[in-house]
C-alpha cells in the first residue's frame, strides 16, 4: 500500500495535481488557501489586493513580532472594503482550482488558514473530508484532526484548546494520527526562517503518548527545526511545505 501526503499546499494546484501520481491514495492535512507568500510578496491574496510593498511591510511587522502593528496597518488598508466578501471571493476562486486537483480518493482536513464552511461546495465525489474522525486505508486506521489553537496571527481556522482536545480524544485508537499543526513538541514547532515558535498541541503529544500511533504526519512548521523524530514509539513528520517543494511524503506499508 503507498500513500502520498503533503501539507500547507498554499495555492500550489499545479503540482498537487500529479502529487496522487502512483498512490493508491492522497493524504492532504490543510492549508489549501494562499492569503500571503512570506517567500514571494508577489503572491497570494493580500498582494493581489495591496500590491507588494505593502505585503513586505505586512510581512517585516510579523517577522519581527510586531502582531498589533501589523493587525492595525492591515486594518487601515482594509478600510472602506467588504473585506469578508473580498476574502471569500478570492478563497472560492482558489478552492474552485485546488478542489479540482485532487485524485481519487483523497482524505483531507483542514489548516489554521482554510475556511471550513465552503469545503462541502468544492469535496466533489472521491474526497473525504475530516476532522475529529477516521477512515480505513489499507487496513491501517488515520485518525484526522484539522485547525490550530489560538495564536496573535488570528488566521481562520483557529480553536480554543478544549475544543481541540475533544476532538483529538474522539479519534480513538488509531494507527495513523494526522492532524495540521505539530504535537507540543519544541523542535517540531520551531520554524527556522520565521525565527519563532509555532503552536503545537499538548493533547496530540499526549495522543501520541497514550495512543501510540505507529506515525504522527503534519505540517504547519514551514522550515522545521526537526522534521522528523521519534516520540516512544511513534514517528513524527512534517509532511510539508508542499507549497516550497511540490513533493508528497510517501508512506508504504
Amino acid at each position: 500500500m503507498r500513500v502520498h501526503v503533503v501539507s500547507d499546499v498554499h495555492g500550489n494546484s499545479r503540482d498537487l495535481a500529479t502529487a496522487g501520481d502512483g498512490a493508491d491514495a492522497l493524504v492532504c492535512l490543510g492549508d489549501l488557501i494562499l492569503y500571503l507568500d512570506y517567500a514571494d510578496h508577489s503572491r497570494g491574496i493580500f498582494p493581489d489586493l495591496f500590491g507588494v510593498e505593502n505585503t513586505d511591510h505586512l510581512v517585516q511587522l510579523r517577522t519581527e513580532g510586531r502582531f498589533a502593528e501589523a493587525r492595525e496597518f492591515s486594518a487601515r488598508l482594509w478600510d472602506g472594503i467588504d473585506r469578508a466578501a473580498a476574502t471569500e471571493a478570492a478563497v472560492r476562486a482558489q478552492y474552485a482550482e485546488l478542489f479540482a486537483a485532487f485524485p481519487t480518493p483523497t482524505y483531507a482536513t483542514y489548516g489554521n488558514v482554510d475556511m471550513p464552511p465552503l469545503w462541502p461546495e468544492y469535496a466533489e465525489e472521491g474526497t473525504t473530508v475530516l476532522d475529529g474522525g477516521t477512515a480505513e486505508i489499507g487496513g491501517l486506521r488515520f485518525g484526522f484532526v484539522g485547525g490550530g489553537l489560538r495564536t496573535p496571527m488570528r488566521t481562520p481556522y483557529e480553536i480554543d484548546e478544549e475544543t481541540y482536545a475533544e476532538k483529538v480524544a474522539a479519534l480513538g485508537s488509531v494507527d495513523v494520527l494526522c492532524s495540521h499543526i505539530p504535537p507540543a513538541v519544541p523542535e517540531l514547532c520551531y520554524d527556522t526562517v520565521a525565527r519563532r515558535f509555532e503552536r503545537g498541541s499538548e493533547a496530540l503529544l499526549e495522543a501520541v503518548h497514550a495512543v501510540r500511533p505507529r506515525y504522527h504526519l503534519f505540517g504547519h512548521v514551514h522550515q522545521p527545526l526537526v522534521r522528523r523524530m521519534r516520540v516512544g514509539r511513534t514517528e513524527c513528520v512534517n509532511v510539508g511545505h508542499f507549497n516550497a517543494t511540490g513533493v508528497p511524503w510517501v508512506l508504504e506499508w
